[in-house]
């Protein structure tokens, strides 16, 4: 793993007698896509809020490139781009003019800069029109555009995909990996939305009531992880193991109960069943055994992830 560039240590928050956040501890390096899972109420917003300044910890640390959020704010915050929530515009102006005004406030902001971002996040055709006019879905993208604009390091979006439709959830996902891998950028994404955080990050934190559950990789660099246990209905499983065993014992092919099982990548599933035909074995059915993001997050939080 490559140098982190937002560290939390030992992150913890309480409110009177209350932990809204206990002993949180993670790393994103460069260009990964974090995601931050969790049942609503789990502390998301609250490690967020935390994340960009917008509420002190009780204890703790979080370092953007080494400097304390806490200590050395300026210094800190200069790295991230951010939208916590919803993406706030000036609905009577036009999405340009909302860029414009954003950047008088941040030096060095060129107008090739502004100009860059329009096109990366894909609003060139719209970017003139008032931003009332606009979807919830290009609102999110101006809004990312927003963050983007002084080049950082770290973009940390909280529930990027509330309201959007699935074609907006789609071009939103494509375009935060196609960002982390062609600009370098750790981002974090907070969600309850399982199978996207499933198709858009490269590792999952798993948070409940504050407490750090597990962290899972759903990609190695920038490859879907997708082996799993895959179960094969074939006549004689125990010789079809054997078989399949010496043709690659990278499968670990076993009769189980009856069945088939093997560990493999969704490639993989289609070489092995054309082998086992060839072999001539009479294959009746193939299902994935393993679990689901959806039914480890269930397991391990115990709970209904939409809250």
């Amino acid at each position: 793993m490559t140098t982190p560039i937002v560290q939390l240590r030992n992150v913890t928050k309480r409110i009177g007698s209350k932990t809204i956040i206990d002993d949180l501890t993670f790393d994103v390096p460069q260009g990964e896509v974090f995601g931050f899972l969790g049942p609503n109420g789990a502390g998301k917003t609250t490690t967020i809020r935390m994340m960009v300044g917008l509420i002190s910890m009780t204890k703790g640390e979080i370092l953007i490139h080494g400097h304390s959020i806490s200590k050395n704010f300026e210094q800190a915050i200069r790295h991230v781009g951010a939208i916590v929530e919803n993406p706030e515009m000036y609905k009577f102006l036009t999405g340009a003019d909302n860029l414009k005004h954003y950047a008088r406030m941040i030096p060095g902001i060129t107008k090739a800069r502004i100009q860059e971002v329009i096109d990366l996040v894909g609003l060139q055709n719209r970017i003139d029109e008032k931003v009332k006019t606009y979807s919830l879905g290009m609102r999110q993208r101006l809004g990312v555009a927003q963050a983007l604009l002084h080049r950082p390091s770290l973009l940390i979006l909280d529930e990027p995909t509330n309201g959007l439709d699935p074609a907006g959830i789609r071009e939103l996902r494509d375009y935060l990996r196609r960002l982390a891998k062609e600009e370098g950028i750790a981002i974090v994404v907070s969600s309850h939305l399982l199978s996207e955080m499933e198709l858009m990050c490269d590792r999952v934190a798993i948070i409940q009531q504050g407490k750090l559950i597990d962290v899972r990789h759903i990609r190695e660099e920038g490859v879907l992880q997708t082996g799993a246990i895959t179960s094969l209905d074939v006549d004689q499983p125990a010789h079809a193991a054997e078989a399949v065993n010496m043709w690659n014992d990278t499968l670990n092919a076993a009769a189980v109960e009856g069945m088939l099982q093997v560990v493999a990548e969704r490639e993989q599933i289609a070489e092995l069943n054309a082998f086992l035909i060839k072999q001539g074995y009479k294959v009746y059915g193939i299902r994935t055994v393993t679990k689901s993001l959806e039914d480890q997050f269930l397991e391990m939080t115990g709970s209904d992830p939409i809250g």
